[in-house]
This record gives C-alpha cells, sequence and structure tokens, in this order.
C-alpha cells in the first residue's frame, strides 16, 4: 500500500506541472523576405526648408555633405563680387559728387567727370549682376536640395538597368548603336 501511496503521489505531483516544450511567440509568423524602405513624402519639403533657412543644411539632411562647400563657394564667391563692387561704386560716386560740389582732390584727379560717369555705371551694372547670381545661387541650393530629396526615394536597384551597346554589323562592318533595357524578376 505504501508503494502505490507512493505511486499515486508522484504521478500527481507530475500531473499538476505544467511542461513547455516551446514557447510561441513571432516563431510562427512568416517574415518578409524583401525589405522595403518606407517613403517619407515630405522629405523634399523638409529639405527644401533647411536648406532656405541656412545654405548647406538641406544637403546635409540629405547626406550630400560634398556639395556644402561648393553651395557656400558659389554663394560666397558672388557675395564678395557684390562687395566688391558695391565699394567701387560709391568710390567713383563720392569722387563725382566732390567734383560737383568743387573739389579736386580725390583719387580719381586723373580722370575726367565722364569716365567717373561711366565707371559709376560699370560698377553699379556689375554690382547688381552680383546680387542677380548670388540669389539664383541660393535659389539653385534650395532646388538641388529639393530634387535631391525627390531622387533618393527611386528604386535604383540592379534587377533594372539600362545599357547602351556598340556593336559591329556583320556584313559591312561599320559601327551599330543598339539599347538594352534589362528588367529582373
Amino acid at each position: 500500500m505504501s508503494k502505490l501511496f507512493y505511486l499515486v503521489s508522484f504521478v500527481f505531483i507530475l500531473g499538476n506541472t505544467t511542461c513547455f516544450s516551446q514557447k510561441i511567440d513571432n516563431a510562427l509568423i512568416a517574415k518578409d523576405t524583401i525589405k522595403k524602405d518606407e517613403i517619407n513624402p515630405l522629405t523634399p519639403a523638409k529639405a527644401a526648408f533647411y536648406s532656405a533657412i541656412l545654405p548647406g543644411l538641406g544637403q546635409a539632411y540629405n547626406k550630400k555633405y560634398w556639395k556644402i562647400p561648393l553651395v557656400y563657394g558659389a554663394i560666397g564667391t558672388s557675395l564678395y563680387f557684390y562687395i566688391d563692387n558695391n565699394k567701387k561704386y560709391h568710390s567713383y560716386r563720392d569722387a563725382y559728387k566732390r567734383r560737383l560740389a568743387g573739389y579736386n582732390d580725390d583719387q580719381y584727379n586723373y580722370l575726367d567727370n565722364s569716365r567717373l560717369i561711366a565707371a559709376q555705371r560699370f560698377y553699379q551694372r556689375n554690382r547688381d549682376l552680383s546680387l542677380l547670381v548670388s540669389v539664383a545661387f541660393y535659389v539653385l541650393n534650395i532646388v538641388d536640395a529639393n530634387v535631391d530629396a525627390h531622387l533618393i526615394q527611386f528604386n535604383v536597384s540592379d534587377k533594372l538597368s539600362l545599357r547602351p551597346d556598340l556593336y559591329p554589323d556583320d556584313l559591312t562592318a561599320k559601327p551599330n548603336l543598339g539599347l538594352c533595357l534589362n528588367y529582373k524578376f
């Protein structure tokens, strides 16, 4: 009887414990093998906004860091020429105003009045043109950041390729131009 008691109590203890063989988590869910990058439609607008706030910031947002020195070089050079032409314009204008006031002791005493007027017009035109070029480079910076952010979202995988080919004609041996468009599924 004692053996039967021990056997029943042993089975009873084993029967009340829960046995786990496998953990049911995400093991039964099949994962997609194709990884898709999520496309954020606001990325181009954000890049353009950043570039409008601070030139070059949109290029940094797009991770095209090599374009930042080009942006600052273009805008900085055109602003340098604007400032230089503005200084020379004011210098010739002040000399002409002094001549009209009756003074003849300026640094341009070797020039007559018509040459002073021509120099004023020349430097005023170059100053205005330099400002226009500065604004154009600023706008080009914004457009570049926007277009580059748009182009980042395009699929450029190896499955789609366009390859031009130059091959000789079998009969005449003249070169022919061919175009091959491949798409792999």
